[in-house]
């Protein structure tokens, strides 16, 4: 707990070091995506939308799988589909806008030069390793909601043939509580080893399925430090959601029509959300240094770290480059 408050103290001085970097070319580049998040939110719900589509879709397959039909699993049904469908509405934004000014922190925080912004070749150097680890992270978040949706499978089939599914039962309600945290759990991990992974391939300019696999051997034994330092982001991240519903997104919908009041205040919040994107980046690369360069790091674990990346020699074959 001590060492994720210094951490955090420490990512908050580096923000505030650079804040005028990044609270106008970073949160310029992150403005895009904000935006699109805010406004898929509001969006999901409508009949002409793609949630209606994949909610069916995922009914059907919690029904085939003999999922019990309860009110919990209906939420994480809804829930699940509702990110979906968001993600499939901000995809273009994230795959250019998030993900180059993530770049741009990366590089700003990297170089140690926040008084000196840097130049745009040198961030979109940075955009091709993160574009392959994001799409390397997507692959991961999906095995992740496969692999729990799988041991709830397994779990409610075992209990199937034991003949408890026929009538209503505590264990019914109890593996379900179960399975949606099991769910929660493993999705979480997910998330923060992705996070990780985009941090460590933007610090070493490396990306791919080799930086998830090296942001797992840094995490290994210390994901709950890591959940500690993702939480008060994503509750943030959260609130600034929900003010968005309730000051924008409900207006229209009881006036009809989106006032300059309004939309001002809309364009507010999502720079608002902005600039929590950029302290959750910044708030990675600080754990990242930790890791890498402080105590946390033992003796015995820091051969693990020295993982292979493939790189290309001056006649094109394919080599080997160690890492420090």
């Amino acid at each position: 707990m001590e060492v994720s408050c210094k951490i955090l103290r420490r990512s908050t001085h580096s923000f505030l070091q650079n804040y005028h970097y990044f609270t106008s070319t970073a949160a310029f580049l992150a403005f895009p995506f904000s935006a699109s998040i805010l406004l898929s939110q509001a969006l999901v719900p409508s009949p002409s939308s793609l949630l209606p589509q994949i909610y069916s879709r995922l009914r059907t397959l919690f029904d085939a799988a003999g999922f019990p039909s309860s009110q919990l699993f209906t939420i994480l049904n809804l829930k699940v589909s509702q990110t979906i469908t968001s993600s499939i509405l901000t995809l273009p934004f994230t795959l250019t806008f998030l993900l180059i000014a993530k770049a741009s922190i990366i590089q700003a925080l990297n170089h140690h030069k926040p008084t000196f912004p840097p130049s745009f070749k040198s961030i979109l150097s940075l955009y091709k390793p993160l574009l392959h680890t994001y799409f390397c992270n997507c692959f991961l978040i999906l095995s992740a909601n496969a692999s729990a949706f799988g041991l709830m499978f397994s779990a409610f089939s075992f209990i199937e043939r034991l003949g408890y599914s026929s009538s209503p039962s505590g264990l019914i309600l109890f593996m379900s509580v179960t399975g949606a945290i099991l769910f929660s759990v493993i999705l979480a991990n997910a998330i923060v080893i992705c996070n990780m992974a985009l941090a460590l391939s933007g610090m070493e300019g490396h990306g791919g399925y080799l930086a998830i696999l090296k942001a797992c051997l840094l995490l290994r034994g210390r994901t709950s430090m890591a959940l500690f330092l993702a939480l008060p982001v994503n509750v943030a991240l959260a609130a600034i959601e929900a003010l968005f519903q309730f000051r924008v997104v409900r207006p229209y919908h009881i006036a009809g029509i989106t006032r300059p009041c309004v939309a001002l205040e809309g364009i507010f919040i999502a720079y608002l959300y902005s600039i929590f994107i950029i302290l959750d980046t910044v708030v990675s690369c600080m754990f990242y240094k930790s890791l890498k360069t402080g105590p946390l790091i033992g003796h015995e674990d820091k051969h693990l770290f020295r993982i292979e990346f493939p790189d290309e020699d001056k006649y094109g074959y394919m080599g080997t480059k160690e890492l420090p």
